[in-house]
């Protein structure tokens, strides 16, 4: 049985290990995988450049019995660099590195990835909303762990609908009518945008500035939920 595995990575976490070496996690396209990268950090070495933050890489790894597994092979396909020199982009760049990291340590599923690339290729194009593109990876994550915002009823179970305000139910992670809620259904259907299409539609929306602040609010706390 071949034990070498070739796939598309992007480094979640690197720890440097020993005089020279440095144990990574990496989310491939089956699943996460701690792998030990032998003399990466010599100056010479020739994984060094293929295992840095922020870059989607070639790897192979060799599959051994134990938890931490060879990287024998890798090398960079794409760098996300356009937010280096943005420090809200950069900042959430981590951010949301670290969100998947957290999930994946618990949940083994290879939609992640596709979120993490989708994800950084956004935030790299420095032309989206920055808000936009955040609201969107909340509720991607929310979806794929099962914690999603509900657009479509209340807390109650009834229907969400046009001419209701609503708040939004921290405890429930839901909207609730209220008479006097600043949520309408305009911001419902930013948020149902952005659950079923990227940021690039979003942009398109009517409006978008007078919502796009109370959506990422409500985004943002329902995945804190």
């Amino acid at each position: 049985m071949d034990n070498n595995l070739r796939t598309k990575a992007v480094v979640l976490h690197r720890t440097n290990y020993g005089e020279s070496d440095r144990i990574l996690q990496l989310l491939t396209e089956h699943g996460r995988f701690s792998v030990l990268a032998k003399g990466a950090r010599k100056e010479k070495s020739k994984l060094a450049g293929g295992i840095e933050m922020f870059c989607l890489c070639d790897v192979t790894i060799r599959k051994g019995k134990g938890e931490i597994h060879s990287l024998t092979s890798a090398r960079t396909e794409l760098v996300w660099h356009n937010f280096l020199n943005n420090y809200e982009r950069m900042q959430f760049s981590y951010e949301v590195i670290k969100q998947i990291n957290r999930v994946t340590s618990a949940v083994d599923d290879i939609d992640f990835l596709e979120l993490l690339i989708q994800c950084l290729t956004n935030i790299n194009d420095i032309l989206l909303d920055i808000r936009l593109v955040k609201i969107w990876f909340w509720i991607q994550i929310g979806i794929l762990v099962g914690t999603g915002l509900n657009l479509s009823i209340d807390s109650r179970g009834h229907r969400l609908e046009v001419g209701k305000n609503y708040d939004f139910d921290l405890s429930q992670s839901s909207f609730v009518e209220s008479i006097s809620g600043k949520f309408t259904a305009d911001h419902i259907r930013l948020l149902r945008v952005l659950s079923a299409n990227g940021p690039h539609v979003a942009q398109r929306v009517i409006g978008l500035e007078e919502l796009i602040n109370d959506c990422l609010w409500v985004a943002e706390r329902s995945m804190s939920h």
